[in-house]
């Protein structure tokens, strides 16, 4: 593995990290409710009175904060080198894996190991193993980009 050094920025994702913390915590102290994205969406569209206003409000905050970092950083380089079919697929594949997982990735990787569940530990080390097997099946053993 080689780091392209002219790309690390470790000053931005430790501050990434340190808003993701205090996020997650802000919402757990605030109103005693974990920020597993995939639960905050669920009870959005499943609502109960007086639910939906934090949830609205979280996920907003979701979709607004990339445009406040382009106004602040300027654009940020992406690449995607898949197609929008398989774009598509591994979104489903994602959110079914979140479903039959009982959470994602900020509900059990963030929020459940800070709170040493041992069930959010097994749920992160198999959708962490997923991810892996994934990419080194895609690249290695089928020579996709």
């Amino acid at each position: 593995m080689n780091v392209d050094w002219s790309v690390f920025t470790p000053w931005s994702a430790l501050a990434g990290g340190l808003l993701i913390g205090a996020a997650a915590g802000g919402l757990w102290l605030l109103i005693g409710r974990i920020a597993g994205i995939s639960g905050i969406l669920g009870g959005l569209l499943a609502p109960v009175p007086g639910d939906w206003r934090w949830r609205l409000a979280f996920l907003a905050g979701l979709l607004v904060s990339p445009w406040l970092y382009l106004a602040v950083a300027g654009p940020a380089p992406v690449r995607v080198s898949a197609s929008l079919p398989v774009l598509i697929l591994a979104g489903l594949l994602v959110g079914y894996g979140t479903r039959l997982g009982s959470g994602c990735t900020s509900g059990h990787g963030v929020c459940g190991l800070s709170r040493w569940s041992l069930r959010s530990l097994v749920a992160t080390l198999l959708f962490m193993g997923a991810g892996f097997a994934t990419v080194y099946v895609t690249r290695h053993l089928l020579g996709a980009a």
